[in-house]
């Protein structure tokens, strides 16, 4: 912490500390339990030690006596007056109740004290300086796995900087959990057996399930949104008829929705703009359109339209130009007991087969339908 509120944190923080209750954790008013066993006691207390002899101990506190014959260890919390001669608390942790107060200078001091350990799974800063912020995690990056920043704002929800990360890899590179943290997702897949699988896409939709691009599509009656969530396969595939977009089309979609912007009104200013031919159909017409070309409008299996995923662009169209969609089961997912997710991918394309744009659908498709 800075050095001008060192002293007089550590003051606050003693007293405070003061008054935790040490109890067996089955009492509803014990505050700290126990260390996981004698020889962790151990340990702690020979750390605790090692640390006296460059610290000056502000908190020593003790176990009751009841409580000697267990792994109980009372807070410690050490204040070390010139940090840049400390090492050992930095070479070594106590991995119990002890805490170690380091005063720094500026902010670059900090960052050098903070770096000194080689390596933890997560730093917490406590700054409301945005700023201060910045430059701490630019100096600390490379020897944490993970930042964890909490302020007046985020402290009444804060979790705790403990709180592992389940989809991370967030240990760092140092010392501290060979780079990764045993927590979530990421456990189990240590104990997992896993298998990189190279193939055709076929190949690959029979393995997993799934339907992958450039896999075979299969184009069968029914149309797929009069499928309930069984009926359906992956590679399952509509092509659509094509329409044609006209002027009048992105002159009305611009008025109805507000969006005016000048490459879809300004023919002039559009060719100036090296994206574009001139003026160009919006975006968002296209995907208005192509829901109009595959949807199926009666009650049937599909509930919900619930997103889109990976939404991209890949070429203009003009007034004039036409647009087909192919609308293929790429995945499904059982959701609970009345219905599952299906996930589509969807292209447009134009009149001359080039791909306008691409995206994943999401729908929740129901297992029956009325009952059946």
């Amino acid at each position: 912490m800075p050095q001008e509120r060192a002293e007089e944190v550590g003051t606050a923080l003693k007293q405070k500390l003061e008054t935790i209750q040490i109890d067996d954790p089955r009492d509803p008013d014990t505050q700290m339990g126990a260390l996981i066993s004698q020889l962790q006691k151990g340990d702690v207390l020979e750390k605790f030690e090692q640390f006296n002899t460059e610290c000056d101990v502000l908190l020593d506190m003790q176990a009751p006596k009841a409580l000697a014959s267990g792994a109980f260890v009372g807070p410690k919390l050490l204040f070390a007056s010139t940090p840049d001669d400390a090492k050992l608390v930095h070479q070594y942790e106590a991995f119990g109740p002890v805490s170690t107060i380091l005063p720094y200078q500026d902010l670059d001091h900090a960052v050098e004290l903070a770096n000194r350990g080689n390596g933890s799974l997560v730093i917490s800063l406590f700054s409301n300086q945005p700023d201060t912020a910045a430059h701490i995690a630019h100096g600390v990056g490379a020897y944490h796995g993970r930042i964890y920043i909490n302020n007046r704002h985020s402290a009444h929800e804060a979790t705790g900087h403990g709180a592992p990360l389940p989809h991370l890899i967030h240990g760092g590179p140092g010392r501290a959990g060979g780079g990764e943290e045993m927590g979530g997702l990421l456990g189990v897949l240590q104990y997992m057996q896993r298998t990189a699988i190279q193939g055709t896409p076929d190949m690959l939709r029979a393995i997993t399930g799934n339907w992958i691009k450039g896999a075979a599509q299969n184009s069968r009656p029914p149309h797929p949104f009069r499928r309930r969530f069984d009926d359906l396969t992956p590679g399952d595939t509509l092509h659509t008829e094509e329409r044609q977009i006209s002027e009048e089309d992105i002159e009305h979609f611009a008025a109805f929705t507000g969006d005016t912007f000048y490459a879809h009104m300004d023919d002039a200013a559009a060719k100036r703009n090296p994206f574009f031919p001139g003026k160009v159909a919006h975006g968002y017409l296209l995907l208005s359109f192509a829901a109009g070309l595959f949807v199926d409008p009666d009650e049937g299996p599909v509930l919900a339209n619930t997103g889109l995923d990976r939404l991209k662009f890949s070429k203009p169209v003009v007034a004039g130009d036409s647009i087909c969609v192919s609308l293929t089961v790429k995945q499904k997912t059982r959701r609970t007991a009345e219905y599952g997710e299906v996930r589509w991918h969807v292209q447009i394309h134009n009149q001359d087969t080039d791909l306008v744009a691409e995206y994943e659908l999401l729908t929740m498709n129901a297992y029956a339908l009325n009952g059946q």
